[in-house]
């Protein structure tokens, strides 16, 4: 045939073995005799040993991979078409290899991530990337759902060329469901701890609370009869009273409300001075109240409602370790740690003059449940609730206590780079009007409404003022203009504020509406929705501003009678 060629053991003068590459070529004459051939003999032991030990290990990492049933792992090409398939795939995933090679891997996801694009945006991020990783809901051959954490891998060959892509998919329904059930269980914590501390606080605030109202109903008594030099003084007096109750009303309502942990930029100091009357019925009256805050006290990033519930569970436990009396101190100070560029923290220090606690006592202060109140006198979540506090705020808790002379407690957190955002203290004065405002009011109660319809009347605005949600729209489908809707949030009939105004920005989107309301789980909505929102209850002033610059400009948000921020529409986002 011309040529032989092969590959093949050959033996050694010392009758070794070698894996030979052999060529034999004929020779002829002129003629095209046969005069012999000429043989090229190359020793390739060491390729033939590299390949076996590729084939091996090959051979290896394919029982690793098919081995693995916990993991799905598999191949994709370049344009996400499975390629190969684990045993772990068909176990997570419920296809046999048969069944899904050569289909694309989007079938995996649920429908609404396929129609977001979140397959294709997943392959692009590893090609560009060289890796995605990501949770969420994927899909079984049977339609059933599980949840998935998922990392993609680009493959290129020598040259950087993407070759395709491996896949590894981990079920990890049950740590999921795992960590659902523990936050409900935190949750539940939780509420149990505030239910104790406004259980404690209930005749307290019942007590202040009469306290406001006879200073309001006696001042407004007198007013009748006063004459016209004593007037201004008596319904002063009547105003400070009804702020003091609107103040602790706020108090209370943030922190009662089931919500989840949201922080912010707080201004310790001014929390903790805004919570003296809360603190003060936490206390009992022979126990004085010292308040040592440093000046300049830097910003810190908590939820204010679990730093407020904290420090009240710390008043509790102090009066409890106080029974004849004593002082209740909270220092606050700034802090930079030991050591070059240590954080720097602002520490809360809360002190009492109680009985102290023992080494053993300390040592479990801060256990859930653990208690050495009588039964029916404590849960033993409070110190947990701190500790859990000063944990989920990156920040510490440590307690100094002697017997006799009294414990503190020393919550310390992390310096929040941010600014606090400046709320103004004092009452806001209207804008400047253009013309005058045709204003449609929704408001149920009719004492509200005629307050409402008073301050924009004195203002030289027209109020239109209707009792219900059904009842506004009415009146906006006869055809009357108006340049804005001012509606309560919480109203009966089966339609609420909120569903007035979504009606109102869906027939009529150039008119704004302006919600107003006392405390509603609807609140929240509203402002995601990006609803302007004033907080009941309103001064008239903080009123007339916020109808005002809601007619000028449809984005404009009051919490207590005052402006909290500039909020755009959706619409406009």
């Amino acid at each position: 045939e011309g040529r032989f060629e092969q590959e093949g053991w050959r033996v050694r003068k010392d009758g070794t073995r070698m894996w030979a590459h052999v060529v034999i070529d004929p020779i002829r004459d002129a003629s095209g005799t046969l005069i012999g051939f000429a043989k090229i003999t190359r020793d390739i032991s060491a390729r033939l040993a590299a390949q076996e030990a590729l084939r091996v290990s090959e051979e290896r990492f394919r029982i690793l991979v098919q081995g693995v049933t916990d993991y799905a792992i598999f191949m994709l090409n370049p344009d996400g078409i499975v390629t190969n398939w684990n045993s772990g795939a068909a176990r997570i995933k419920g296809y046999s290899e048969a069944e899904i090679v050569g289909q694309h891997f989007s079938r995996f996801y649920t429908e609404e991530d396929r129609a977001a694009g979140v397959p294709a945006r997943a392959l692009a991020t590893a090609a560009r990337e060289g890796k995605y990783e990501a949770e969420g809901w994927r899909l079984r051959k049977d339609g059933t759902r599980f949840f998935a954490s998922v990392v993609i891998d680009a493959i290129r060959d020598r040259t950087g060329q993407l070759v395709g892509f491996a896949k590894v998919t981990r079920d990890i329904t049950e740590r999921q469901n795992a960590q659902q059930a523990l936050e409900e269980t935190r949750a539940s914590l939780f509420q149990a701890q505030k239910m104790e501390a406004l259980g404690g606080l209930a005749s307290g605030i019942a007590h202040d609370f009469n306290n406001l109202l006879t200073v309001v109903l006696g001042n407004l008594d007198l007013l009748r009869r006063a004459p016209e030099a004593r007037r201004a003084r008596l319904i002063d007096n009547a105003m400070r009273a009804v702020e003091q109750g609107r103040r602790l009303t706020q108090q209370l309502l943030a922190f009662g409300r089931r919500h989840v942990i949201q922080p912010e930029v707080v201004d310790v100091n001014r929390l903790i001075l805004n919570m003296d009357d809360m603190l003060k019925q936490s206390l009992r009256g022979d126990i004085h109240l010292i308040f040592d805050l440093a000046e300049g006290l830097w910003p810190v990033e908590v939820d204010p409602s679990q730093l407020q519930i904290a420090l009240i569970n710390l008043a509790v436990n102090a009066r409890d370790a106080m029974p004849r009396g004593g002082q209740f101190r909270i220092r606050t100070e700034n802090v930079t740690k030991p050591g070059q560029d240590g954080p720097e923290c602002v520490e809360i220090a809360v002190s009492d003059t109680g009985h102290g606690m023992p080494p053993d006592v300390l040592a479990r202060a801060f256990e859930p449940f653990f208690s050495t109140k009588e039964v029916g006198k404590g849960t033993g979540l409070g110190l947990p609730q701190v500790y859990g506090f000063a944990q989920q705020a990156h920040g510490s808790l440590r307690v100094a206590s002697e017997v006799g002379r009294g414990t503190t407690f020393t919550i310390s957190l992390p310096r929040s780079s941010a600014t606090v955002e400046e709320v103004a203290k004092h009452r806001h004065e209207p804008g400047d009007v253009v013309r005058p405002l045709r204003v449609l009011l929704a408001e149920d109660n009719a004492q509200v409404a005629e307050v409402a319809v008073s301050v924009l009347a004195e203002r030289g605005h027209t109020v239109v003022s209707t009792g219900s949600a059904p009842e506004a729209l009415h009146v906006l489908s006869s055809g009357q203009p108006f340049d804005l809707v001012l509606s309560d949030l919480v109203m009966p009939g089966g339609m609420n504020g909120l569903d007035l105004a979504q009606r109102v920005r869906s027939r009529w989107p150039a008119l704004p509406v302006l919600l107003a309301t006392g405390y509603s789980d609807q609140a929240a909505k509203a402002i995601k929705e990006g609803f302007p929102l004033i907080s009941k209850p309103y001064e008239p002033a903080a009123l007339l501003l916020a109808i005002e610059r809601t007619a000028s400009s449809g984005s404009f948000s009051v919490r207590q009678g005052n402006v909290v921020s500039l909020a755009r529409p959706a619409s406009e986002r």
